[in-house]
Formats: structure tokens, sequence, C-alpha cells
């Protein structure tokens, strides 16, 4: 296995849109690649797949065990390049300190390519560059790539100051407004809605070709030493034996790592577009309803009679049906879009959010199952949401919940028979002890 860290000093420094041309030229050049990002992040994945051709996987250090994270690197990266965007700051980590992009890097024993956005500096790169270097013995950050130029004389500044302290530059790459993705509440526009997502890919790849040293950014990437023999670690047991998954615009967010880790415990795994009107499948013991943008297409999942006498049915037979953030709200009675108009929903839980009354809900998350036969270890997970509860109804309560910090959150989510549901998004199985 080979493999790099593509990472910045700080969120907006252009690493994905790096990341995303560096992939697809790559790729033009018949590398095979193991696209990764760094942290619980649902969004960048998408964009990884789309410019690699190959599934992308998260690779979280704060919600992930290490034996997990090394055999999930050595799975994904065997014979192949593996390359992670890292997350935020290189350094930036939970409200813990620990899980930054960083830890990451230094487990997998993966070298760093530092992106840095020169647009408002000039010879003190070096000073910010240098500090990276020496923060983590580590950590080994093996060149930069210098983003936001703006001419030729900027760039010799730049890599006069940079040659003052031995730092490679392996890549030199101007302001331009065409490598701009637009972005919305949680993040990007989501890949599957960027109308011309294959064109701007191929413009970033068209860069990094002209711009960046992609033969001495392979050479980096050289040998990760990885385990001697692969750990055999357990995931979240599978939901059911065949779980049926909503996936659309509505419910993008699932884990790649969670639904591969069913399939390798056994479980068939099948999909349906409740946008479209799908029901699930008939035959499936499990419904799976992950995050998304529910909230931006309510009145079309309100009115999709189909979807909706298909979950009943499910309901009334007996299947476990599971939602997650997104897909809890419309497990729920009404959702309140961000005009302020209710929207009925499925009505298996009862809950009604809004969208239209918005607080921010951010951040990692221990939790201890109140309901040990769907769960029955303790878990990890990730809370990223604006929305918020307007009224539950009773039910039973499916978590206790920590933060980063070890502080109790109380109770969350809510189960009504075969029905549960929180905001939690699952990542992993909690180290004992944690």
């Amino acid at each position: 296995m080979s493999g790099l860290m593509i990472a910045a000093p700080a969120s907006g420094s252009g690493k994905t849109v790096v990341t995303l041309g560096l992939m697809r030229a790559l790729k033009r050049r018949g590398q095979t690649l193991a696209p990764g990002k760094a942290g619980p992040d649902y969004i960048d994945p998408a964009f990884h797949s789309a410019a690699s051709g190959e599934t992308c996987f998260n690779f979280d250090p704060w919600a992930m065990r290490p034996d997990f994270l090394l055999a999930q690197a050595e799975r994904h990266g065997r014979g192949r390049l593996l390359l992670i965007e890292a997350m935020m700051g290189l350094f930036d980590g939970a409200s813990d300190g620990s899980g930054s992009a960083g830890d990451l890097a230094a487990l997998l024993g993966l070298p760093v390519v530092l992106v840095v956005d020169c647009a408002k500096t000039s010879q003190s790169v070096a000073a910010l560059v240098s500090g990276f270097a020496a923060y983590r013995a580590d950590v080994r950050v093996a060149g930069v790539i210098l983003n936001r130029v703006g001419s030729d004389r900027h760039e010799m500044m730049l890599r006069t100051a940079l040659d003052a302290i031995r730092m490679p530059v392996l890549g030199a790459i101007r302001s331009d407004a065409g490598l701009a993705l637009p972005e919305r509440h949680l993040g990007l526009v989501q890949a599957g809605e960027h109308g011309a997502l294959e064109s701007f890919v191929g413009h970033a790849a068209d860069v990094m070709e002209r711009c960046c040293d992609l033969d001495q950014l392979v050479v980096l990437a050289g040998r990760a030493p990885g385990p001697a023999v692969l750990p055999v670690v357990s995931s979240i047991a599978p939901i059911g034996q065949h779980i049926t998954i909503a996936r659309d615009m509505a419910f993008a967010f699932s884990y790649a790592h969670l639904i591969e880790g069913w399939r390798g415990q056994g479980a068939e795994v099948s999909f349906f577009s409740p946008l479209a009107d799908e029901a699930p499948s008939a035959d499936a013991d499990a419904v799976y309803l992950p995050g998304g943008y529910p909230e931006l297409h309510a009145g079309a999942l309100a009115h999709a009679s189909g979807f909706r006498t298909g979950m009943q049915s499910a309901a009334q037979r007996g299947a476990l049906i599971y939602g997650e953030c997104g897909g809890y709200m419309v497990l729920g009675d009404a959702l309140v879009d961000g005009e302020g108009v209710s929207h009925s929903m499925l009505g298996l839980l009862p809950l009604v959010t809004s969208y239209a009354v918005r607080k921010r809900h951010l951040g990692y998350r221990r939790l201890t199952s109140l309901q040990p036969d769907l769960f029955s270890v303790p878990l990890t997970a990730h809370e990223f949401h604006y929305s918020t509860v307007v009224s539950e109804g009773a039910a039973d309560r499916l978590f206790a919940a920590e933060d980063a910090l070890g502080e109790a959150l109380g109770v969350a989510g809510l189960r009504r028979g075969n029905v549960f549901g929180s905001y939690m998004h699952l990542v992993d199985i909690a180290e004992t002890g944690a």
C-alpha cells in the first residue's frame, strides 16, 4: 500500500478541490486509487468517488478504533495509492483535542502534503509551513502545494522563502474562479446536484497536471508500512439479514464502511429512492433511512404515496426500521421546511422537526443504547444538523449520549415498537473503557 494525506493549515484553503484534481489527474495516468476522507464528513466522499471512479471510505481517528482504521486502510489501499483528504486544519481535532488528521497520518504512516492558501501572504509562508512541519515528530510534512498564487513574482517570493527552510514545493496553483464549488448549510452542495461536475473535475485535473509535479507526488507516496498481520476487527452489527437502504438526494449521507461492514457480516443490501416514489423492498427485514437533506425535498416526500405506503407496510409486517438525522426527521409526524410550511411525514415516530427554527448541533458523541435488542454495545457517532425538535410524543428513548469531553447530553432518539431513530450518525463501536 502506498499513500498520501492532502491536508491544510485551516479549512477553506482549497484542499478539497486540489484533492479532486489530483485524483482525476492520477487516474488519467493509469494510477489505481483508493480515495479516503478523514473525519465524519458525508459530502466530500461523493466528490472523491466521482473524481477517482472508486468508492471513498471515511477514516475517522476520533470515532473509529485504531485497529479498525488500520484494517480498513489495508483492505482499501492494498495494491493501490491511498489518497486521503484531511478535515479542517491538520492538527484540529475534537473538543477533547484528539482525533485530528495529524493523528490519522501518524497512525497510518502517511506523508502529508500541505495545501497552503497564499492569497494573502508571501515570505511568511515559510514561518507557517515550518511551524506545521516541526509541530509533531511523528507527522511528516513532505511538501507543499501553493494555492491561490497571484502572479509569477508572487510565486517566486513564495518558493524562495520555502527553499530557505528546505521544504519541497510540489505545485503552485494560480487563483482561478473556475475552481470554486457551491456550498450550503451542511457543507458543499452534493456531488449529485452539481450540474457540471464532470467538466469541473476535468478542469481541476488539467490545472493539477499543469501546475503540480505528479511524478514527485507518487514518489512521496512510497509504501506505507502497514500492519504485518491484517487485524480482524468487528464492526457495527447488521440491523437485519436483508437491509434495504434509502438512497437519493434526500438520503445521501450513509457511510460506505458501515454498509460494507454489514455486507461483510453476511447481510444482503439493496437500495431504493423515496424521491422516485419507490417503496422499500418487500422482502427486506430491515429498512435504513440515512441522513441527507429531507428539509429541501419535504414537499416531494410528503406526496410520495408509494414510499409512504411501502414504509407503513414494512412497519406493519414487523421489519426493523431505523432512521438517523434526516431519516429520523422523515420517520416523524411532520417536518417544517425553511419557509415555515409543515409537511406530513411518515408518522411512524411521534416527532415534529423544523428547519424554519434553526440551531447548529455539531460534535462527536459516545452512545449507550437504551434498547439493547437493537444495539448491544457502546457506539461512537457524529451529530451535525440545523433543524430542531418542535415536539416529541410518548415513546421509548434510544440512546444516552455524551460529548467528546465525556459530558452527559441526556437521552436522544425515539423508539416505537420496531421503529427506531435519532439525529446521530453512527460511526463505529466505541473502544472499551472509552
